[in-house]
């Protein structure tokens, strides 16, 4: 299993199916591009404000962005999509940001681990894992048994993502179930024929037709439009992807990173988050908790 190299034609269908996947088209703009400017936690008159997120937030953070907006008109804010490892690599390499919220505990305690975290992080959403397969389901996959299936085409994010660990999780489980039998996991693995960076390109490998079915959230696919249909994975074998969120260490808008931090957390960010499939949750990331 490797990083598949595109031609130049696959990579321009790649850049087109991601644009169709998310209804108000993504953004991302790396923090190192932000100007240097002294602290300061007041907002000022060209105040920005840089958002690092999971690529499976973009939805509704993008919504989210209108409110905070609404409050800080003076405010502009930047964000970063991306997934969580590649975040976490970025601030260590010295990006600026001032939140940053990850799909997955681990990436947010490297973070803290290399002190690029301030305060404690709290857990503010839950999502879940999902088989997406084409529209027209060349592969006639219905269930999670036939991913071992011998000539399916599987891709998975890769094994340092988030979504990658979880579904390799997942399968590991399976395999634990006389059902499935003890080497399900080695069998879908084998059938694995890319693995990607982030999970919006698990989708469109699957929209392009060039995998037969791919592991990604729940949430993805709700937003992905009738290019793909989704297929439940058992709940006794899922995974739940817990998200936390936290000022970064070198924000420079710390007032203005709880604000927003805030707002992901007020009735208004938990139901917006909802009505993109995610299951809102708000807890300290030290508690205990159904996660993993």
């Amino acid at each position: 299993m490797r990083f598949e190299r595109w031609s130049a034609r696959r990579a321009l269908l790649l850049v087109l199916v991601l644009a169709s996947l998310v209804s108000c088209g993504g953004r991302s703009t790396p923090a190192a591009e932000r100007a240097p400017s002294t602290m300061r936690s007041t907002e000022g008159e060209n105040a920005q404000l840089v958002v690092f997120a999971a690529s499976s937030l973009l939805g509704p953070f993008e919504q989210l962005e209108e409110s905070f907006r609404s409050r800080h008109p003076s405010v502009a804010v930047s964000f970063n999509f991306a997934g969580s490892a590649q975040l976490v690599a970025q601030l260590e390499q010295g990006a600026l940001a001032d939140v940053a919220a990850f799909a997955d505990p681990d990436n947010m305690r490297r973070a803290q681990a290399a002190g690029l975290i301030r305060g404690e992080p709290v857990v503010f959403a839950r999502n879940r894992l999902a088989l997406v397969v084409p529209a027209s389901n060349p592969a006639g996959i219905e269930r999670l048994a036939d991913l071992a299936r011998p000539g399916v085409k599987v891709v998975l994010a890769h094994e340092n993502v988030p979504a990658g660990r979880y579904a390799r999780t997942m399968l590991t489980r399976a395999s634990q179930r006389p059902d499935y039998g003890p080497d399900f996991a080695q069998r879908v693995l084998a059938n694995v024929v890319s693995q990607e960076v982030n999970v919006k390109q698990v989708l469109a490998k699957v929209a392009l037709g060039e995998a037969d079915v791919g592991i990604v959230y729940v949430t993805d696919i709700e937003a992905a439009g009738p290019s793909v249909r989704a297929l439940e994975i058992p709940s006794e074998l899922n995974v739940i992807a817990c998200y936390p969120i936290a000022v970064a260490a070198a924000s420079q808008q710390p007032a203005l990173a709880e604000e927003f931090i805030a707002l992901v957390r007020s009735e208004t960010g938990q139901q917006l988050l909802a009505q993109y499939g995610f299951e809102p949750v708000s807890r300290n990331l030290s508690e205990p908790g159904s996660c993993g």
